[in-house]
């Protein structure tokens, strides 16, 4: 794997780095209490060609590959991870999915405009009894002459209301059967589509997670994606691009954590000296820089894998089961060297405390990616 870092690569990290401090970084807390999702700063991102990042220019995205995508969610995750994981989902989850799987009206009708944030892109496959048992959701879609009629409820859907347009994983055959599943783009507005629940959370507050509801939800069959059956194999080959992602983001959460834990520790003195200096503060630091350093090598070995067109099943998923984890214990030992202030609001390292704890679950939790981990290493 070449370690050098292409000049485009590093000028997209500069592009995200100064946009997320010169737009997101003065209202983290103002949008993070009240849970408020600004849409407006997502159509901004689609100005400067982040909500499109892998889609090719020919459909008005940018073109670049998984290590730009990377990067810029990592500079974006440093300062937010709200808008990290919502970045995320858009490009990885909904965008991905037409991209990979769609056909060439579809791509040419949605693409351009998730790329651009004319449309903010939702991905349903997650359901209230149904996570990683995805074989036997309950939201159905049933085939009449050249429509299909879909009845349920998906949940924990990023921009399950605000999300312009959505790809739907239904079932379409008998529980738990192979290829019993089909993908459907689903527009907002659409008799029968609607918004439900939006979850009160812990962390991720400024990025949406809500229900969608389908009742006698009535779709062309011009927009199902593929063949009929074909759903959840395409949606675990869009999940293998997402747990670089989620990986990413968590590592922009690590970073952010640790930045603010390193910074604090040389401006606060005890003993007539900063607490840098003392042996029990320093090895946290050490701890923090080697298990990020750990981390970004497993995300970049998966960006190549990814890149180059070879299988990375199991590196995305030791990159996001790692990173997730990585981010869960950086930001708890930030904490730590901040001592009080780190438990409140008015320091940064309580929200990536918060933040970080989604990484382990989203997008297949800490305890899936060992079984897909294991599962692939035992192939060998």
């Amino acid at each position: 794997m070449d370690f050098e870092i292409e000049d485009i690569t590093q000028q997209v990290a500069q592009t995200a780095r100064d946009f997320a401090n010169k737009f997101i970084r003065p209202h983290v807390m103002e949008w993070d209490e009240p849970q408020h999702f600004p849409v407006e700063v997502f159509k901004e991102l689609g100005k400067l060609g982040l909500m499109g990042i892998l889609v090719p220019e020919e459909y008005g995205g940018s073109g670049l590959s998984y290590f730009e995508y990377n990067v810029a969610i990592q500079e974006i995750s440093k300062v937010c991870g709200s808008i990290g994981l919502s970045v995320a989902a858009h490009n990885s989850l909904c965008t991905g999915h037409i991209m990979l799987f769609g056909n060439e009206e579809q791509k040419r009708k949605y693409l351009p405009k998730l790329s651009s944030a004319e449309f903010i892109g939702a991905w349903g496959l997650t359901e209230p009894n149904t996570g990683s048992d995805a074989g036997n959701m309950k939201t159905i879609a049933v085939q009449e002459g050249d429509e299909w009629v879909l009845n349920g409820t998906k949940s924990w859907i990023t921009h399950g209301i605000s999300g312009d347009v959505a790809v739907v994983v239904a079932r379409t055959g008998d529980r738990r059967t192979s290829s019993n599943s089909t993908a459907f783009i689903v527009e907002r507005g659409t008799p029968g589509f609607s918004g439900g629940k939006k979850e009160n959370k812990l962390g991720m507050r400024a990025s949406e997670t809500a229900e969608m509801i389908f009742d006698n939800c009535r779709i062309n069959d011009s927009q199902r994606i593929g063949e009929v059956g074909d759903g959840f194999h395409q949606a675990m080959k869009v999940l293998d691009g997402g747990r670089i992602s989620i990986a990413a983001l968590s590592l922009g959460i690590a970073k952010g954590a640790y930045e603010a834990a390193k910074k604090y520790s040389k401006e606060r003195y005890q003993f007539d000296q900063p607490i840098a200096n003392f042996q029990g503060i320093s090895f946290k630091l050490a701890d923090m820089a080697t298990e990020i350093e750990a981390a970004d090598l497993l995300i970049a070995q998966a960006c190549d894998l990814k890149v180059r067109g070879e299988k990375m099943t199991k590196q995305a998923a030791m990159a996001k089961y790692y990173a997730s984890e990585v981010a869960v214990k950086v930001a708890t030992d930030a904490i730590q060297v901040f001592g009080g202030y780190g438990y409140t609001k008015d320091f940064p390292v309580e929200k990536f405390y918060r933040d970080a704890k989604l990484c382990t679950i989203g997008e297949g939790t800490s305890e899936i990616q060992k079984i897909v981990i294991a599962r692939e290493a035992l192939k060998g």
